[in-house]
């Protein structure tokens, strides 16, 4: 509505609408913006501590396993050479242990086939792994060449681990076959069918028997012929004196619940010390993890409920939930928890060496913690773990206010609401307002045009009565 305004009665009709605008706005404005960022600091805020009560219960449900309290570790005093996991069925113990050679897989290299076509003649061929089913190939025109065979190989040996190249040398092109499986007898073997009377390229090119005697490599034919590059084998090992042979580089069941993965040979009459105890690093681990844990959580919440002084008299830090009873009632709950004493030979987290600071967070005396791992390793199960346990009692103290459809998610979703209900008042304020200038603008603008007429009709009038006759300093009277 604006533009050329108060042309009649010379009032600034622009300035008069905006000032009343303006007045009419800021007040609700104001309030919004207020309102506004109140939420969205809470919003923050409520994420902050959902956050680190989500981290806590994390450290929670880490120490809520009886079986970490069973835990054994296992170490190798030559990690180059062999790396050693134990489960809870493992004895504590140590063991001398000589890695004499590693399991191997199968890799052969067959024939060579001479040219560039490298075509066969037709006929089948029969793949196999040790005493595994052999893939069976029929060989004819056009799929006849090694590139055809080859991308055969692949496909149907995947399964057991079987792979296929090529490589082409002085003597021809030639399929270079692998196999992943490790263990003595595991060697692939080929049996090659050529059809009956074929002139072309015979496929017994292909054949390779791993028990037949290899060509010696003075042999004319040697150059050309299929041999292995490695044999499959078994890896031979000792324990403490008594030989062990296993198919694979990963031994089980030979140490009770532990397994060995061997990665190298050991020196001669050099063996290697595997030990075995029980996992102290790891409660030690998550007792500390679940001590940081809620120190950030008491952390969050002192942050958040608490108005800060600072200094220079520059305004106070004001938390964002400070008058708000969730984060306080949480602290309560869980400060109570750890207040209370559990049955067992460890009945509070101070005779494990956790203890209360001035300052309210937690600390942990690592040698007295070590001293009850070392004198009752899994006695400290019975203060975290079970229904009684400080972990769980701890957890389901959280669960009302971090499970789905919980007190935080609907404390976040009003919250969100909220905002949302915001943006819509801010829009109904903004029609409002438009609605409210337009108004002004017509009335103004109706008083100024009826303030130009009777400005026209009183000039008029004026002028008039000064041509009268007896007008005051008529010329004509």
């Amino acid at each position: 509505m604006a533009g050329i305004t108060g042309i009649g009665s010379g009032i600034d009709i622009d300035s008069l609408v905006s000032g009343m605008v303006a007045a009419e706005r800021a007040p609700k404005e104001a309030q919004l913006a207020r309102l506004e960022k109140q939420t969205t600091t809470k919003i923050t805020s409520l994420g902050s501590l959902r956050s680190a009560m989500s981290a806590f219960q994390t450290s929670l449900e880490a120490l809520n396993k009886p079986d970490l309290f069973k835990a054994r570790s296992a170490t190798s005093s030559n990690k180059d050479a062999l790396a050693a996991t134990a489960t809870t069925t493992a004895g504590a113990g140590s063991y001398q242990v000589e890695v004499k050679s590693l399991a191997s897989s199968s890799k052969i290299v067959l024939g060579a086939v001479a040219g560039e076509d490298a075509r066969l003649g037709a006929g089948s061929l029969e793949i196999a792994i040790g005493a595994s089913e052999p893939i069976k190939i029929t060989v004819a025109e056009p799929n006849n060449s090694l590139a055809d065979i080859r991308d055969f190989i692949n496909k149907a040996g995947a399964d057991q681990g079987l792979t296929a190249t090529i490589v082409t040398d002085t003597q021809g092109q030639r399929l270079i076959l692998s196999s992943s499986k490790t263990g003595k007898d595991e060697d692939i073997s080929v049996v090659a069918k050529p059809a009956s009377g074929e002139p072309n390229q015979s496929l017994s090119l292909l054949a390779f028997d791993p028990k037949a005697e290899p060509l010696s490599e003075d042999h004319p034919d040697y150059a050309a012929s299929a041999r292995a590059i490695t044999q499959a084998a078994s890896a031979e090992l000792t324990i403490d004196g008594l030989a062990v042979v296993s198919a694979t580089n990963k031994v089980e069941g030979v140490i009770e619940g532990v397994t060995l993965e061997l990665k190298a040979k050991t020196e001669t009459d050099k063996p290697l010390t595997v030990g075995v105890s029980l996992d102290k690093s790891g409660v030690t681990s998550n007792v500390q993890k679940f001590v940081d844990a809620y120190n950030k959580l008491m952390g969050v919440i002192s942050s958040e409920t608490n108005i800060t002084q600072v200094a220079d008299g520059k305004p106070p830090v004001v938390g964002g939930l400070v008058g708000d009873a969730t984060a306080r009632t949480v602290q309560r709950s869980i400060q109570e928890e750890l207040a209370r004493v559990s049955d067992g030979k460890f009945r509070a987290l101070s005779d494990i060496g956790v203890t209360t600071q001035r300052d309210g967070t937690l600390k942990v005396d690592s040698t007295k913690l070590d001293k009850a791992l070392a004198d009752s390793f899994e006695d400290i199960a019975g203060l975290f773990t079970g229904e009684a346990g400080l972990a769980t009692r701890l957890s389901d103290k959280l669960k009302p206010y971090t499970e789905t459809g919980g007190v935080l998610q609907q404390r976040h979703e009003a919250m969100t609401g909220t905002i949302s209900s915001i943006d819509k008042q801010k829009e109904d304020l903004t029609r409002r307002i438009t609605s409210l200038q337009d108004r002004l603008y017509k009335q103004f603008n109706a008083m100024d045009l009826l303030v130009g007429q009777l400005a026209n009709t009183s000039s008029s009038l004026i002028a008039s009565l000064e041509n009268l006759p007896w007008a005051a300093g008529n010329s004509k009277r």
